[in-house]
């Protein structure tokens, strides 16, 4: 695997601890701020929104340049987005600038997505994507925890600055590791016929709904664990760390099963992921939802690797387009999970609720993957490997 790869996953921890770390902190944003946990956790749910329109956007608009320089310029502003943040008085200036941190994540996902699938052949796409989408299993593993605890004790804004700091250190390894290259000599006009392939749709459908499952679980984990389950609040950041264990796992796992068996790998990940969140909504004993907590992780994170080799296996010559929609995709997941979430809460529902509208997400994914594999086996002349 190729260096550039790997240095690649690292800037990706960066990006991944701020993306993931506001579930730690949403309890002590909201007081800080004086709003409620619902619209706290709804910082979430902007970067999300940040994602989604930047990542098609950059991606066609960055289609020519070139990629380690587009990578460092998204960097810049990721850390100045911090920065702004960490000294934002209230929620408004604070919820534009996860936006803005999330449009130059977008952009640099697009970018860091094309390099990385440039640089393996086809048959290692899916451990190569394993190592890039790892930044995030570590940022899960160690970023996530450390921020939890660094807003915890020396409050949330302090999190912001160590933030922006990892991501100058992050900045410094692309500037020196990864090669400079220039973008394919293909046009926009022939990155968007992606769009016109029913299968791409399906794929694109499947990886927002299993998203919108795992976060409309994870972003209230925090409240979940301690008002329900009756775990300390200084337990959290070390529950998040086991998650990150999990997702770990799953990653690695998922990563070598995706390129032979994707259908099943997916299907092996939901149905785990289901059963881990069905512990969730029904226990209220704290060492039996840290065990659901790891395995859900393990889920959710399997299943990363299936999902996006799938999305490239029917996209066709668009690699740069495609990189950018399923990072769309992961994001609209993200921007639902938590708002649905957030609803169950505000409808009076409980916390366990958030497991529950986890399920219904859950079950309405496999049904998406049936379709689509069902699509695949009539299109194709060989079944589907399942």
């Amino acid at each position: 695997m190729p260096l550039a790869v790997f240095v690649l996953g690292l800037s990706v921890f960066a990006l991944g601890t701020s993306e993931f770390m506001i579930t730690g902190l949403v309890p002590g944003m909201a007081a800080d701020l004086h709003v409620s946990i619902p619209d706290a956790g709804l910082l979430i749910s902007a970067f999300a929104v940040g994602m989604v329109v930047g990542a098609p956007l950059l991606a066609i608009g960055t289609l020519r340049l070139p990629r380690r320089r587009t990578l460092l310029a998204m960097l810049g502003v990721f850390v100045v987005a911090h920065v702004v943040g960490a000294l934002a008085g209230s929620y408004a200036p604070l919820f534009a600038t996860r936006v803005v941190a999330a449009l130059a994540c977008a952009g640099f996902w697009a970018v860091a997505l094309a390099t990385t699938i440039a640089l393996v052949p086809v048959a290692k796409r899916g451990r190569a994507m394993a190592v890039l989408v790892g930044g995030l299993t570590v940022a899960n593993i160690a970023g996530v925890p450390a921020g939890t605890f660094l807003g915890q004790h020396a409050g949330w804004r302090t999190a912001f600055w160590a933030v922006a700091a990892v991501t100058l250190l992050a900045a410094a390894g692309v500037a020196a590791l990864v090669p400079e290259t220039t973008g394919d000599a293909v046009s926009a006009r022939g990155e968007l016929r992606l769009y016109r392939r029913g299968r791409v749709w399906l794929a694109l459908g499947v990886i927002a709904l299993c998203q919108a499952m795992i976060f409309a679980a994870f972003s209230y984990l925090a409240p979940l664990l301690t008002e329900t389950d009756g775990l300390p609040e200084d337990g959290v950041p070390g529950v998040l760390a086991l998650f990150g264990v999990g997702a770990l796992i799953g990653i690695t796992a998922g990563g070598r099963l995706a390129d032979r068996r994707p259908f099943a790998t997916l299907y092996g990940c939901l149905g785990l992921a289901l059963a881990a969140l069905l512990v969730l909504a029904l226990t209220t004993d704290a060492l039996v939802a840290v065990a659901a907590v790891l395995v859900f992780g393990v889920a959710g994170f399997g299943a990363n690797p299936a999902l996006n080799v799938r999305a490239y296996q029917v996209a066709g010559d668009a690699p740069v387009l495609v990189g950018a929609s399923t990072t769309a995709a992961f994001n609209v997941g993200n921007t639902i999970g938590p708002w649905v979430g957030g609803v169950a809460i505000d409808a009076g529902l409980g916390f366990p609720s958030v497991a529950w509208t986890g399920i219904a997400l859950g079950v309405a994914t496999l049904a998406a993957l049936t379709v689509a594999a069902a699509v695949q086996r009539s299109d194709d002349r060989e079944p589907v490997a399942v």
